[in-house]
């Protein structure tokens, strides 16, 4: 039985989580569970699974919660709140696996804890990694911790590796096992046939409806730029200890290979399915068997045909800016990283236009590109910094 805590329950990637587990009654054991503010699905996930403790971030609705578990005479759930009690379950004893699902920088240092607390870490926070390189992979190696990761993209690419370059996330020596290339593919988003003229008129709900994809708002629209293609290619970097080159995005609108490695011999093996996330999240959690994800089968003769594009860069700028601060270092990719998710909150709520947020992305980037970045201190310091700067350069639309 495997005890568990998820950060970010009530997301898309908790919730499928819990879909998995609930298939699985007799192998996983809910202890934490938390969220930001969302009380009522909070509320039905403690009726069903009892954890031991929850954390809301927000004071306002942890409190809202406790009085509902009291109403339900579930008050034996403990319910505390802020960040630092995010680090506090992520790291407690009684846990022994943890889902890092919180989404964006504020997903850091509740993962870190997990992983120097020496926990199986299934890392679905790119922003982790993005923001902290190096200073996360030695906090892996220090503890012991073994980490899985949970993009589709990235779990697909470790499905595709040998055993030894698996028990090595970080630190595996992939030219060595054979490896010629990592291939990054995505999807292109909702924009991928639009003309570059249109771009600018595209509002929320349009870079929100992803083709094959149910997810959040924010990915949604990190998918529709290709940022988030931009963020997995940082953390590619990372996990699989690579140099930028050795890593290529492919375009694959069908979203049914999810990635795939090139060996020297001439072999490419890809990892492929229906686009779900309960199948990497059920291959994380039952490492090294298979369990069942309640992923139907993929159907190959219902299929339609399998097609690969290259990337146009000036369509998704922000991909190219993204592969480029990877090369610069980890100033330019923690500030790509706050500056990104101050813009696609202003896009989100109309602030400024789709093609404003490669922008302020780019000038954030420049201004702190040349910041040293060599603890934990300094990560969080420069995100703050960034997210002020880019605050700054957001403006009322105007009519």
């Amino acid at each position: 039985m495997q005890t568990l805590c998820i950060l970010g329950s009530t997301g898309s990637i908790g919730k499928s989580t819990l879909d998995v587990v609930r298939l699985h009654p007799e192998k996983f054991d809910i202890v934490s569970l938390s969220a930001h503010s969302s009380v009522e699905l909070m509320f039905a996930q403690c009726l069903e699974f009892r954890p031991n403790k929850v954390v809301m971030v927000s004071t306002k609705h942890a409190k809202a919660l406790a009085s509902k578990l009291v109403a339900a005479n579930l008050s034996d759930i403990e319910v505390t709140s802020g960040t630092s009690a995010l680090e506090t379950i992520a790291q407690a004893p009684s846990t022994d696996t943890v889902m890092a699902a919180i989404v964006g920088a504020s997903g850091l240092l509740p993962t870190l804890a997990a992983v120097k607390a020496g926990k199986k870490v299934l890392l679905a926070n790119k922003e982790a990694l993005v923001t902290s390189g190096a200073i996360f992979i030695d906090a892996v190696k220090q503890s012991g911790a073994q980490l899985l990761p949970i993009d589709s993209e990235h779990n697909a690419i470790f499905q595709c590796l040998p055993l030894n370059a698996q028990q090595q996330p970080g630190y595996c020596d992939l030219p060595n096992e054979g490896v010629s290339k990592i291939l990054l593919t995505g999807s292109g988003g909702p924009f991928r046939t639009w003309q570059l003229d249109e771009l600018e008129k595209v509002t929320p709900d349009q870079a929100c409806a992803h083709p094959n994809w149910d997810m959040g708002r924010k990915i949604s629209v990190d998918s529709a730029t290709m940022m988030n293609k931009g963020l997995e290619f940082i953390e590619a970097k990372w996990l699989f200890n690579l140099e930028p080159d050795d890593i290529q995005v492919v375009l694959h609108p069908q979203s049914t290979i999810h990635s795939m490695v090139q060996y020297k011999d001439g072999s490419v093996i890809a990892q492929m399915g229906n686009p779900d996330m309960r199948t990497p999240i059920a291959h994380a959690l039952s490492f090294p068997q298979r369990i069942e994800s309640g992923v139907a089968p993929f159907d190959f003769f219902a299929a339609k045909s399998l097609e690969f594009e290259a990337v146009d860069f000036d369509k998704y700028p922000n991909l190219k800016l993204a592969i480029e601060a990877c090369k610069s270092g980890q100033g330019a990719c923690t500030a790509l990283n706050a500056a990104n998710e101050i813009a696609v909150d202003a896009f989100l709520n109309e602030k400024i236009k789709f093609t404003d947020i490669v922008k302020i992305n780019e000038t954030s980037v420049n201004k702190f590109v040349s910041e040293k970045v060599t603890s934990i201190e300094d990560v969080v310091a420069l995100d703050n910094n960034v997210r002020i700067f880019a605050q700054s350069l957001v403006t009322e639309p105007k009519h």
